[in-house]
């Protein structure tokens, strides 16, 4: 998951100071190198725990309607909500009110530039290493991201595109709420729409999602994937290296920006697994512009350091 923060400083205080996420990857933008891309996760930084953000403080913030990422939610521990609610709600964080969604605990809540999140109790296996310097007790850490919610003008020719082309299966219903998910299921495999043919078109801006990221195991996975993208007419881009994974993007029908993106080679392919996060790292073919590329870049403080 990649979202729009504002400023950086800000946004590495929220999701490492409060929230306890590692920040695995401190980069940039690869099409805007004038802005930070920051990557939060478990201890290892594994696939399906990250969720990055490009802060554009210059952005106006984002609206809620169809065609947009409307929350983004985290997995946490069976019994640790009541301990998130005090630790969230003694930093001021903009809390809602608790709820139970597909049968389970969850608590919505907002990061400081708006973008809506929520923690939700999951006893589901999850592949999560504790981060040991996190301000979290490790039994109360976030494991990974638990799902994603959509809103849709029309949900038929989404559905078709997550069950036809990316291979999900219609997994229940929630109120107005419908559930996707590889079968079987599982947290950090959920994707939930919401049909809102009355709803505005949404804005992305300051606070909302840019887009959203499936795995893909491998470059070869990732190729017939795309050939089935390609095949259902939705334009995909040509798989882009990233350096740290592969690239793929394309629009669903409804207008939400959706990645495939492979698992490796990692995080770790150019910083040591114990250091990862702690210094600007580039791809090769940006390393020739360090120099102008720190220049535009605000300095960042790691909360609790000087």
């Amino acid at each position: 998951m990649t979202a729009i923060a504002g400023n950086p400083q800000e946004n590495v205080d929220f999701y490492n100071g409060l929230l306890g996420l590692r920040l695995v990857k401190r980069s940039v933008n690869q099409d805007d190198p004038a802005t930070y891309h920051l990557f939060y996760a478990d201890g290892a930084g594994h696939p399906g725990s990250d969720l990055t953000f490009f802060p554009w403080p210059h952005l106006p913030p984002g609206t809620v309607g169809a065609g947009i990422t409307t929350e983004v939610a985290f997995a946490v521990p069976v019994g640790t909500l009541g301990l998130w609610e005090e630790r969230l709600g003694a930093a001021g964080a903009q809390l809602g009110t608790g709820e139970e969604r597909f049968g389970e605990r969850v608590l919505p809540f907002a990061d400081p530039h708006g973008l809506s999140l929520s923690l939700v109790e999951t006893s589901d296996d999850h592949e999560f290493t504790p981060w040991d310097q996190s301000p979290v007790p490790e039994a109360s850490q976030i494991r990974r991201i638990h799902a994603v919610r959509l809103w849709e003008h029309v949900l038929a020719p989404t559905s078709v595109v997550l069950q036809e082309v990316l291979g999900f299966a219609p997994l229940g219903d929630d109120g107005e709420w419908q559930r996707f998910g590889p079968p079987g299921g599982g947290s950090g495999r959920w994707v939930d729409v919401r049909e809102a043919p009355d709803a505005p078109p949404g804005r992305m801006g300051r606070g909302s999602v840019h887009h959203v990221a499936y795995r893909v195991a491998d470059e070869e996975t990732q190729r017939r994937v795309r050939a089935r993208v390609e095949a259902a007419r939705l334009r995909p881009t040509p798989v882009i290296d990233r350096f740290w994974f592969r690239s793929v993007y394309f629009l669903e029908p409804g207008g939400v920006l959706f990645e495939l993106a492979t698992d490796g080679p990692g995080f770790a392919v150019d910083e040591d697994a114990t250091h990862l996060g702690e210094r600007l790292v580039l791809p090769p073919w940006l390393e020739p512009e360090r120099e102008n590329i720190e220049a535009a870049l605000p300095p960042l403080r790691m909360p609790g350091r000087v």
